[in-house]
């Protein structure tokens, strides 16, 4: 038996773990109606509103108006009362600042970021249900290393207008909430999907294989797909930056899709991987006599291209001659073969990408500068992995899932010190490197839960392993001694300090209740005098 059994966990902290582990558990086995358990997490939090407000303002005292000073000691009470340290801070008209140096959910909630969703909905389903309007920006987290919490809630729609965050509406009885850029994740994939998977596709392939991947649950991300969606419709040159395996080339699908030529071929090409003396004839083609051992015509990516988009990856690895044609392309719309006699017109939207600092490499003379402003007319930067907290958690649940369907095996999950080591990790590699650490875990794991994914170290995991059990040890000790102290205090009233009554109900030695006694500073006879005194 355990030696801290369920009993003695303090109620706060019972639901503290109840909830993170709930949501990891939501995210890693899927919604039941979909994929996205964020819109789970949104939902909860506004469902809670409604009663964490109602149990604030009873303890509170406070009446059915409120001032915006009433709802800061509203949502600053609620979040203390779980374990927080909000307070208020100085703020301009319509504004509400807060700020917390201690999340509710100690450094739990580093491990699931999408927490802080059901902070931004509970408080603005609240302002939204007592100003009819409300706006949620998050501007420092701890769950993302900042330190502490920072929030502002604006109740003026007006003054909210130019600034960032989460809206709520009042509508009669229901609180509707409006995410910034929160639906163009699923209007990308939705696009991709429909550019890449045609309808008989599920009958070809299973319905799962053609599913993009695109998540965006973080506000870089997020932006990015935005951005995107802007540009995509246009003929611009975009430039995508980022290191390896960010998801650069999903960005360009994306915008391939929400292009006017998502019904045409996009064609992906990694610069580096094609030796420097082949890159001309891979690129623009070559003829029959350019070279010992050329055949006929062969075409290269421009052609095959034609009327699509021609994505060029690590464009940084073009020789100087491949840059000036390709200037040509871009300027004029047209090149030649190798050994070729003929002009050719390019009608290809080009798309270029880089992990390395290009604009630096134009002022160093490595690269040509002329050619990367026509190419960096939009750039789209994606942050790595580590800079984007918020799409881990979904990202691995994400590829989990897939994993599973890849090899036909039923889901896996994480165990605590496992997902503790995704969270953590830097993530050199990107989502390229997690997917490839989260299959090889998946294989070489014995059951259904993940014991261990093979990054980073036991002792670089266990400081904070430590410091959670630690947390969590000493919640459950002081709740185990005002349970014990309670329970002891009751069985004196009904046993009217009789300490051998006492160990009888509790089933243990007078002594040992003795020992009790002396340990919470409680004397027996005080009860025996309250008997006399009532009867």
């Amino acid at each position: 038996m355990s030696d801290e059994p369920l009993v003695n966990l303090d109620p706060v902290s019972f639901l503290q773990a109840f909830v993170i582990q709930s949501i990891k558990l939501a995210g890693q086995k899927g919604c039941i109606q979909c994929d996205d358990h964020f819109n789970y997490i949104e939902f909860l939090g506004l469902t809670a509103s409604s009663c964490l407000e109602s149990a604030a303002r009873q303890e509170l005292k406070l009446g059915h108006a409120i001032s915006g000073d009433d709802y800061s000691d509203i949502i600053i009470h609620i979040k203390n009362r779980i374990g927080g340290n909000f307070s208020r801070v100085s703020s301009e008209p319509g504004v509400i600042r807060v700020e917390n140096t201690r999340c509710p959910f100690g450094d739990m909630v580093k491990e699931a970021p999408e927490l802080c969703r059901m902070t931004s909905s509970v408080f603005g389903g609240i302002a939204a249900k007592n100003f009819g309007y409300a706006k949620v920006e998050l501007k420092k987290r701890i769950a993302t290393n900042d330190g502490k919490c920072e929030v502002c809630i604006y109740t003026n729609q007006d003054t909210a207008k130019e600034q960032p965050g989460d809206e709520y509406h009042s509508q009669g009885d229901r609180i509707i909430s409006k995410l910034p850029h929160s639906e163009v994740s699923v209007r990308v994939a939705k696009k991709i999907d429909k550019a890449w998977c045609p309808p008989d596709a599920s009958e070809l392939k299973g319905k799962h294989n053609c599913k993009s991947l695109i998540i965006a649950e973080s506000r870089e991300m997020r932006a990015a797909l935005e951005a995107a969606e802007v540009v995509g419709p246009t003929m611009a040159n975009i430039f995508i930056s980022g290191e390896t395996g960010v998801g650069k080339e999903v960005v360009a699908r994306a915008i391939h899709a929400l292009s006017e030529r998502s019904e045409q071929k996009f064609v992906p090409v990694n610069c580096g991987a094609i030796p420097h003396d082949l890159i001309e004839s891979v690129l623009f083609g070559h003829e029959k006599g350019a070279f010992t051992g050329a055949y006929n015509v062969h075409k290269g990516f421009f052609e095959r291209a034609e009327k699509g988009t021609l994505f060029l990856d690590e464009i940084d690895s073009l020789p100087v001659s491949a840059q000036a044609k390709l200037l040509r392309v871009l300027q004029e719309g047209e090149f030649e073969r190798v050994g070729g006699r003929q002009m050719l017109r390019a009608d290809v939207r080009i798309v270029s990408a880089s992990n390395r600092d290009i604009e630096n490499m134009a002022n160093c003379g490595e690269f040509r500068k002329d050619l990367y402003y026509r190419l960096n007319v939009v750039p789209i930067h994606i942050p790595p992995l580590r800079e984007r907290k918020d799409d881990i958690s979904e990202l691995t649940n994400h590829l989990l899932r897939r994993i599973s369907e890849k090899y036909n095996k039923p889901c896996k999950v994480l165990s605590d010190r496992a997902w503790y080591k995704v969270m953590s990790y830097a993530w050199p590699g990107n989502v390229r490197e997690l997917e490839n650490v989260l299959e090889r875990a998946h294989l070489f794991a014995r059951d259904s839960v993940i014991e261990d994914i093979g990054v980073g170290s036991d002792k670089d995991a266990t400081p904070g392993d430590d410091m959670n059990n630690n947390s969590l040890r000493a919640l459950k000790k002081q709740a185990a001694n005002e349970l014990e102290s309670k329970m002891l205090q009751s069985a004196l009233v009904r046993q009217a300090g009789n300490v051998s009554a006492v160990a009888r109900e509790m089933g243990i030695t007078p002594r040992a209740i003795h020992q009790k006694l002396k340990i919470h500073r409680i004397d027996p006879a005080a009860y025996r005098e309250r008997s006399s005194f009532y009867s």
